[in-house]
């Protein structure tokens, strides 16, 4: 199904609207995010509808969406790819609550992940670790979460999701130098859009990218839930 740019695989029967919904986020004008707003229009985001973000019941079909959608990246040429996973359920009450069932559901996905593949090797697979990014069939992705919530007005959007970017394409864009630019580009339209510098932002390599994931402000005393298995 198709709306828009945006490709769309439904599992569910969900309403369009769901759909139009974060076609209509990424859209708005002041959305601070560049790179997104690329994707979608040269058609290189794809979404996913599941049911419940606190369950685990899609997570095998949540799986095998972002297996297709890496087999899709790897084949592509240059650019900004992400692909969503959009949950129907459950209200989100709070930020905390959000964060908590982020990292419930990353940690179930990893562990599936890890009966078929190994952590992507060009990353460090310890969550604490500087040069950590999260992992699935080898390939690693910068998560980012949105809820409506969040306490990043950036991050503010109807239903709980999770949005998987490939790690390696900004890695290919420092290459060329357009990563600095866009990075310029996002982060001064995130001010003007939220009215401030997040707290949790950091490059690559400065620490762990874990702390950006759910948008949550966290404190000096928080440790990240993923497991990490060193054997």
């Amino acid at each position: 199904m198709f709306v828009g740019n945006l490709i769309i695989y439904k599992c569910m029967n969900l309403e369009e609207e769901v759909f139009i919904d974060y076609y209509d986020f990424l859209s708005n004008k002041a959305f601070p995010c560049v790179a997104a707003k690329d994707a979608m229009v040269k058609g290189n985001i794809k979404l996913f509808v599941a049911d419940n973000i606190a369950c685990p019941k899609d997570d095998k079909a949540i799986l095998d969406f972002i297996y297709k959608f890496t087999d899709f990246y790897r084949k592509s040429g240059k650019g900004f790819y992400s692909a969503a996973i959009i949950f129907n359920q459950p209200e989100i009450i709070n930020e905390e609550m959000f964060d908590a069932l982020l990292w419930q559901r990353l940690a179930a996905l990893s562990s599936l992940d890890a009966l078929q593949y190994q952590p992507d090797n060009r990353v460090a697979a310890n969550p604490e670790d500087s040069n950590f990014s999260f992992s699935l069939m080898e390939e690693a992705y910068f998560i980012v979460g949105l809820n409506p919530m969040s306490s990043r007005p950036a991050r503010r959007f109807k239903y709980a999701t999770l949005v998987f970017n490939p790690h390696a394409q900004f890695e290919a864009m420092k290459k060329d130098a357009r990563y600095e630019k866009m990075k310029t580009i996002v982060r001064k339209r995130d001010v003007s859009f939220s009215g401030s510098v997040n707290p949790m932002l950091t490059d690559f390599g400065e620490a762990s990218e874990v702390y950006q994931y759910s948008g949550k402000n966290y404190d000096s005393q928080w440790k990240c839930p993923l497991p990490f298995n060193q054997t």
